[in-house]
């Protein structure tokens, strides 16, 4: 049996209402054994962050569609096998980020390219005080391309997923102290890019 999922559009799924209060464990228990009520809830509930995720890293709308139905297609092939040793929004993201990279493989017209589209808010450590000064979205979003691929990655899953250290360990096949060590000079190159763009509102 196919999942009906493959012969729509992605428009064109609405939330289960009897599903709506599942955990997302309790949905991919159900998914496992074909329920459709359960994969339409499943994806109402991620198919923005999805989406929103693999169109930072393909930058191509009509490709990052064909992400966000290839993540999901998985799933649904695949939900017997997930063995909840992650978030599932966890497992869901790391799906989306081996898609992407595939699809842009496949598609040499299209830079891989992690720009984030809204602002990122960083109340932490003295050395990103400039962050919170920052109130210009456009200009913090050219700061953050500037970033290398592998440092706006970890930002964006940090930020703008709240993803743990662990998790993102794990969503990009890395160990925990790299992604601190990422994280670490992608905070301190993003503070001094937003400085350097605006110093008449670093006080």
């Amino acid at each position: 049996m196919t999942f009906a999922f493959a012969q729509t559009t992605v428009a064109a799924f609405q939330p289960a209402p009897s599903a709506e209060s599942s955990t997302d464990e309790s949905l991919i228990e159900r998914i496992a054994r074909r329920d459709q009520l359960a994969m339409r809830a499943l994806f109402a509930r991620h198919r923005l962050r999805v989406y929103r995720f693999a169109l930072r890293l393909v930058r191509d709308e009509t490709l990052a569609e064909d992400v966000l139905s290839d993540v999901f297609l998985d799933v649904w092939r695949q939900a017997g096998r997930f063995e909840a040793r992650a978030a599932v929004s966890t497992w869901l993201l790391a799906i989306t980020r081996f898609k992407a990279l595939s699809a842009t493989r496949r598609r040499p017209d299209v830079e891989l390219n992690d720009e984030m589209a809204a602002t990122i808010p960083d109340p932490a450590d003295d050395p990103e005080l400039a962050l919170q000064h920052a109130s210009d979205a456009r200009m913090l979003r050219g700061c953050l391309v500037k970033l290398s691929p592998a440092h706006a990655e970890i930002i964006d899953l940090v930020y703008y997923h709240d993803k743990s250290v662990k998790e993102v360990a794990d969503i990009v096949g890395i160990s925990d102290a790299t992604v601190k060590t990422r994280m670490f000079y992608a905070r301190k190159r993003l503070a001094q890019l937003v400085q350097d763009a605006a110093p008449a509102t670093i006080h």
